[in-house]
């Protein structure tokens, strides 16, 4: 867990200082901007009459953006990576409240107006291995492995059109997308029911129809809700169900470093669940800009 962390905070620096120093002449055309954050809340009772159970969560986050404009080239790159954790007085174990990696990345030359030729690629994953809780014969806890790094994993990637008014506002279309799921084929289960992928097998293809959008907007002094989201339809195998990627994530800005964050997400992929998946997570959190 330590190397993935500490390998992603690297290539965030590489890319970071890359571009400050590759050709000075071309600082000018970069865009960098990102913060890190690290959300907690705890509960602790005492003899408390109505009930109750201690707990301790954190949330460590990074949201990074790199963007490149020049004449008519435009390329804009975002980094999202998160990871969290829960702690209850009667569970045996700690459980994730979050774990992701995620890497956003469009190229664009202008067309007419605020529409761009583009291309495209995206890819998602986690940082560590993903657990089912159920209980035994005795009623203990027990918990079996089900997911992990690069299991599954998730790449994107095509030609389009992008409208883009500016930073905080974009929409991209691809009719010709490539989708490709990668998973230890050693977890693979009959019935393509481990997230879509043949039993023996280590990769899934499929080719489809890709929309996603971006919106960032400011809603009051301190107050900005960014919004993403994505939908995928699969011409290869049952198109009509499309699969839907949205994150809000809300900063109530207190001060410089102290802010009150909200961020919710929902996804439908019937290839790893029949139905909604959500998240959702509260709470203060220390900030730092980079």
């Amino acid at each position: 867990m330590k190397k993935r962390i500490t390998l992603l905070l690297f290539f965030i620096g590489i890319v970071s200082s890359s571009a400050q120093e590759i050709v000075p002449d071309t600082l000018k055309h970069w865009k960098t901007k990102g913060n890190a954050s690290l959300l907690f809340n705890q509960s602790s009772f005492n003899h408390w009459v109505s009930g109750g159970e201690d707990s301790f969560a954190g949330n460590l986050g990074v949201n990074y953006d790199f963007n490149y404009k020049k004449d008519d080239w435009t390329w804009d790159n975002k980094i999202i990576a998160a990871y969290g954790l829960v702690k209850t007085a009667n569970s045996a174990f700690e459980k994730k409240t979050d774990d992701r990696l995620e890497v956003y990345s469009i190229l664009g030359k202008k067309a007419k107006g605020y529409w761009s030729y583009s291309f495209f690629a995206n890819f998602k994953t986690q940082f560590t291995i993903g657990y089912i809780y159920d209980k035994d014969a005795n009623g203990t806890e027990i918990r079996t492995e089900y997911s992990d790094f690069l299991s599954p994993g998730y790449l994107t990637f095509g030609p389009g059109m992008l409208w883009k008014k500016n930073d905080n506002m974009r929409f991209n279309i691809s009719p010709l997308t490539s989708k490709l799921t990668f998973v230890d084929s050693g977890h693979t289960l009959p019935n393509e029911a481990y997230f879509g992928v043949k039993e023996g097998e280590s990769m899934r293809y499929e080719l489809g129809a890709y929309a996603a959008g971006y919106y960032k907007l400011i809603i009051m002094a301190n107050v900005s809700i960014e919004n993403i989201v994505s939908l995928y339809s699969n011409y290869l195998e049952d198109p009509q169900n499309v699969d839907l990627d949205y994150q809000m994530n809300v900063v109530m800005k207190i001060n410089k470093y102290l802010t009150t964050n909200f961020a919710f997400q929902t996804i439908y992929d019937d290839n790893a669940f029949r139905g909604f998946q959500t998240r959702q997570v509260f709470g203060l959190a220390v900030n730092f800009g980079f």
